[in-house]
């Protein structure tokens, strides 16, 4: 394995770009990230990822093949040398490789119609300011919590959807930075 990092064994922002614009690479590590010991036999994995592109459950025989196919000859190759996979072609096994908590970071999967924790936390704070100034303005119904309750509200609502979203993600990405 030949890894492709830049200086300080960090991947450069652009090989993370390169190795997440592609679906089906992306899909590949969610499952991994999803998968016990987070590794998997690549037929498995193939298996999985074919499921998720065609959303049958089994996927089609000739979709398996396709991917299983692609994931052998070109993405895991790809991730192994980068470090942000294990792929053992002879074993036919692969497993999350040390440069992957790097990757995290720029895969938040975010449902259809579902928001992002930085679309959340605008929309609490755009929220908590527009109900501040009301506050000020004098509108009613409003303005009987005061400042300091209402301020103290959004303080608390963003403090509690901080705990949440770390304590979450707590295993991918607070704890790896430390290894």
């Amino acid at each position: 394995m030949s890894n492709q990092t830049s200086q300080g064994g960090e991947l450069d922002p652009g090989e993370i770009h390169d190795v997440l614009r592609n679906d089906r690479r992306r899909l590949a590590l969610r499952c991994l990230q999803d998968a016990e010991g987070n590794e998997l036999p690549v037929r498995e994995l193939s298996e999985q990822v074919a499921t998720l592109e065609t959303g049958e459950d089994p996927a089609p025989r000739n979709k398996r093949q396709s991917v299983y196919v692609s994931l052998h000859q070109t993405h895991l190759p790809k991730l192994d040398k980068l470090d942000i996979v294990r792929y053992d072609s002879d074993a036919k096994v692969v497993s999350l490789g040390d440069q992957m908590q790097q990757v995290e970071v720029y895969m938040e999967i975010v449902p259809r119609y579902a928001l992002s924790y930085a679309e959340y936390y605008f929309m609490v704070g755009l929220l908590g300011m527009l109900t501040t100034i009301a506050v000020l303005l004098g509108v009613p119904g409003i303005t009987e919590l005061g400042v300091t309750v209402t301020a103290s509200l959004f303080f608390v609502t963003v403090m509690l959807s901080a705990t949440y979203q770390v304590y979450t993600q707590q295993e991918r990405v607070l704890f790896q930075r430390f290894r």
